[in-house]
């Protein structure tokens, strides 16, 4: 018998391509046989998959990301364990990330994952807390992008979630005052009483201009932006001589992504002679290394609090992808299979 034959892929598939937003009848659950390995194949049993923003993006031709075509396996990373491998270096049991995709099993080459080392977090942490579009990814926007001194006033949007908390943690043990701008009073006390912030904007019930000027009445040095839009705009009309931007994403517009409202208070930036910068995190791999080990020593002795809001079950992984984008979550969304 091959490693496959009584294998069934469950999987989660694009049916149809969403106009604006994102609703459940734009998914379906199919299942399919496990295809055979070829040399070099590993195969994966998905563990973890991790809800992404970038994820949006793939449901439109054209995009940064690879697109989700019609029918096909939504595009996601996720983390499990090899089941079967015809790959030097990837051994049963072995615990491996990369792009899973929205399924339970999956044949790929080897070289496609990266090994996880479970002695420094636990698997579905190599997603949330050191993972590429979480942990990583707020690393890279504070520390290369981002550079807040001691003293400077860091302000974060989207800030409950996981790159934004992630990222004001950060800019905290780096020294600055860290304002995160968040939906709702349950958001704004985890942010205040859970992860130590020195103050947090309701975007939702609070006047956020009038809001940010009690909070930084000297002005905004580091702005790390997750949703764009209004919010942006909002930031650079307060800016402080010398701010740095850093545009991490900008989920408020990314069910309209063919007609994205940019900034209108751009010559802020020549006001003040500030300077807006966006990256992605892949641009940064020589950074890789030295964030890990940050990221696993925070992890560990507790510096940096991940807070993983957790689904069950392959079916639930169109809901888990509703809740990021309705607002729902207060940390990184994982579904577990």
């Amino acid at each position: 018998m091959t490693e496959t034959a009584s294998l069934e892929n469950q999987t989660i598939v694009l049916r149809s391509m969403p106009e604006g937003s994102v609703e459940l009848d734009h998914f379906e659950f199919q299942t399919a046989p496990v295809p055979e390995l070829n040399d070099g194949d590993i195969l994966v049993g998905v563990e973890w998959i991790s809800i992404d923003a970038f994820i949006r993006t793939t449901f439109r031709p054209g995009g940064f990301h690879q697109e989700t075509p019609v029918g096909a396996v939504v595009g996601a990373l996720g983390a499990g364990r090899v089941l079967a491998s015809k790959a030097d270096g990837y051994n049963v049991g072995d615990g491996v990330k990369g792009p899973m995709g929205a399924q339970t099993h999956v044949v790929a080459p080897g070289a496609m994952f990266e090994l996880c080392d479970e002695q420094i977090a636990p698997l579905q942490a190599h997603l949330s807390a050191l993972g590429l579009t979480t942990g990583m990814t707020a690393w890279v926007g504070v520390r290369n992008c981002g550079k807040p001194q001691p003293g400077d006033t860091f302000v974060v949007s989207a800030a409950a979630g996981a790159v934004g908390s992630i990222a004001g943690q950060i800019a905290k043990l780096d020294g600055a005052r860290v304002i995160g701008i968040a939906g709702g009073p349950d958001k704004t006390a985890f942010l205040t009483d859970k992860l130590g912030f020195d103050g947090a904007i309701d975007y939702r019930n609070e006047d956020v201009a009038e809001r940010l000027r009690e909070l930084a009445p000297e002005g905004v040095n580091v702005f790390f932006d997750n949703v764009g839009g209004e919010i942006l705009d909002i930031v650079l009309d307060q800016l402080a001589l010398r701010a740095r931007v850093t545009i991490c994403g900008a989920i408020s517009q990314y069910e309209r992504t063919g007609d994205v409202v940019g900034p209108s208070m751009y010559l802020r930036l020549a006001e003040r002679q500030a300077r807006m910068e966006g990256f992605a995190v892949f641009h940064f791999a020589e950074s890789f290394p030295e964030a890990i080990a940050e990221l696993a020593q925070w992890y560990n002795d507790g510096s940096v609090v991940m807070n993983e809001q957790v689904f069950e079950g392959i079916e639930a992984f169109p809901e888990a992808l509703l809740a990021m984008f309705t607002g729902k979550n207060i940390g990184k969304i994982l579904v577990k299979i």
